[in-house]
């Protein structure tokens, strides 16, 4: 099964509200979390 780039999207969502639900501040955490996770960040492919 390939993974794509929906599932970093989906773990930095995850992360995203997790620290907006600790700062207090939901909106920005979920750009973050959306920024994050459309770059790649979480992502699970192996770079050779």
């Amino acid at each position: 099964m390939k993974k794509g780039n929906s599932d970093s999207i989906a773990i930095g969502i995850c992360f995203g509200v997790a620290f907006g639900l600790i700062f207090d501040n939901l909106t920005l955490g979920l750009a973050i979390g959306v920024v994050f996770g459309a770059t790649g960040v979480f992502s699970s492919k192996k770079k050779k």
